[in-house]
């Protein structure tokens, strides 16, 4: 059974920083996509960033810069380290992952099989 579990969210003041943590059980990361998605109050789930097989990395155009996806084959653990966030980052950052995502896909949450429970992002102003 796969299991993933975000950690590291909590209340920060615009213009910090914050690394999440994604951990999983029964899942190896290195072997599959693996991305960061996210939900404010009132929309719908939007892409954050994404790392493949390779360690190669995806993000949406308006996060490049100040999010910087990795992750650490040796710990089994996918990362989000955020700088720079602003009152707009606030939401529920979710991890997920699963055999069907490729490059055309990475950013398609409905392709992500599994899912973590999310970690709250606040970021106050």
């Amino acid at each position: 059974q796969v299991q993933l579990e975000e950690s590291g969210g909590g209340l920060v003041q615009a213009g910090g920083s914050l690394r999440l943590s994604c951990a999983a059980s029964g899942w190896t990361f290195r072997q599959y996509y693996t991305a960061w998605f996210r939900q404010a109050p009132g929309k719908e789930r939007e892409f954050v960033a994404a790392i493949d097989g390779s360690g190669s990395t995806r993000y949406t155009n308006s996060l490049k810069g100040r999010f910087t996806i990795s992750r650490d084959n040796t710990e089994n653990a996918v990362y989000l380290q955020m700088n720079s966030l602003k009152p707009e980052d606030t939401a529920v950052y979710y991890c997920a992952t699963g055999p069907a995502v490729n490059w055309r896909t990475y950013d398609n949450s409905a392709k992500y099989d599994y899912w973590g429970r999310g970690t709250q992002v606040t970021v106050s102003s």
